[in-house]
């Protein structure tokens, strides 16, 4: 058989990394060996962002909790009590929404949740 040679894929693989590069300062996005190494980071940077993202919002929602639970008079471990105790199920993210553009509403659930105490 003839000698293949591998010119076209090794030029597809380059042009690939390359262009996942654009944008990077000096060689990075210019030498195929340094925007290589440059993109394997930012690739294994961003899954581990997209991990941290969900703690970040989860530590968001809790703060502004703990926020409109402590105007209602209690903290935000008592009133999270109180509600469980209550058989009440919201997760954080919609609680939080109600802290903020729901403070009635907000008001009437920590009532609820002192009487669970």
């Amino acid at each position: 058989m003839a000698r293949v040679k591998g010119g076209f894929n090794a030029k597809k693989r380059h042009n690939r990394v390359l262009k996942l590069a654009k944008g990077y300062r000096g060689a990075r996005s210019k030498q195929y060996r340094v925007a290589k190494q440059s993109v394997m980071r930012a690739l294994a940077t961003a899954y581990a962002g997209r991990k941290e993202k969900k703690r970040q919002f989860r530590q968001l929602w809790i703060a502004r909790i703990n926020a409109a639970a402590r105007m209602n008079g209690l903290s935000y471990s008592r009133f999270m009590f109180g509600l469980k105790n209550q058989g009440i199920v919201l997760n954080r993210k919609v609680l939080s929404e109600m802290a903020i553009n729901d403070a009635e509403g907000f008001a009437a659930l920590a009532e609820t949740a002192k009487k669970g105490l």
